[in-house]
């Protein structure tokens, strides 16, 4: 059974899910706007309507990662909310941060951290097999992570407070989403988390170079692919001598995990890339571009 991992085309912000081959289904972060909304719920709608367990994990309360996030909760609802341990708080609160404020602190959250365990997110039993997420960051002792805290309880940018997500996919692909880390924090905890080999990298802060991967980090995690967001083009970085997809010029991408490979697709028609190996497949997630055979190890 295949998995599919999709990363929509939202303009300066994020927005993910994760069908899992088990009887999972997870979303990351939320940037609905006006023009996309309907689409957007209306597809993950579809897509989790056979999944009984679902979880939403906010990696922070930027409004390019909760926008929309009430409308989300009205239209697709949140059975489980994941987010970092946290009291963060803005001087302008908007009505999706509120929403955000209403999960963080409700009934239905999880407080995510390095190394936690939870039934069905990284645990399997007899009734239903694990999502295959694993949070590899925060460090919620070490003492840069503790100001990044504070500093978002001041009212100050919440962006370091960011989680690292690893998904290992039933097929073997392993994908890593690392919020909007900035370069300087990444900098200042790089001896603090041993990084995996990771097939599919979201680069931070929307690829930009205020969220440049430290070369140590690079070099552990030796992605095959490094996605590109949808920041301005000035302030990209476009991560030279690795392998790239950028959404800017591709759009929505959608990755399909199957048998040890990841066939992708994306949804703007002319995009392509001159890295993966092209199998016959039709176009049922989108144009599709070609495909990744799976390299890294469990």
């Amino acid at each position: 059974m295949s998995s599919i991992v999709k990363s929509f085309s939202v303009g300066n912000g994020d927005m993910f899910y994760i069908k899992h081959a088990s009887d999972n289904f997870t979303v990351i972060d939320c940037f609905l706007k006006d023009d996309n909304k309907e689409s957007i719920t209306s597809e993950i709608k579809e897509a989790k309507k056979y999944k009984s367990i679902s979880r939403f994990i906010s990696t922070h309360p930027d409004e390019d990662h909760i926008k929309g996030l009430q409308f989300y909760t009205e239209e697709v609802g949140i059975d489980n909310f994941y987010c970092v341990n946290n009291k963060a708080t803005k001087t302008i609160e908007t009505t999706d941060f509120e929403e955000y404020c209403k999960l963080r602190d409700g009934d239905s959250v999880y407080n995510i951290y390095k190394n936690c365990t939870r039934k069905w997110m990284n645990q399997s039993d007899d009734e239903r097999g694990s999502s295959g997420i694993n949070i590899l960051w925060p460090n919620t002792s070490n003492e840069f992570f503790k100001t990044a805290l504070k500093n978002a309880e001041d009212g100050e940018s919440p962006n370091n407070i960011s989680p690292i997500i690893e998904y290992r996919s039933f097929g073997g692909a392993k994908f890593l989403w690392m919020g909007d880390l900035e370069t300087e924090f990444m900098a200042d905890i790089e001896s603090d988390i041993k990084m995996p080999d990771i097939d599919i990298l979201f680069a931070p802060h929307h690829g930009r170079d205020s969220g440049k991967i430290p070369e140590s980090w690079l070099k552990e995690i030796s992605p095959q692919i490094i996605i590109i967001g949808e920041a301005p083009s000035e302030h990209l970085n476009y991560y030279q001598g690795y392998n790239t997809i950028t959404q800017n010029l591709g759009g929505d991408i959608t990755f399909q995990i199957e048998n040890g490979k990841v066939h992708i697709y994306v949804s703007k028609q002319n995009y392509s890339v001159n890295f993966l190996t092209y199998e016959s497949k039709t176009n049922n997630y989108g144009y599709y571009i070609g495909t990744l055979q799976n390299e890294t190890t469990n």
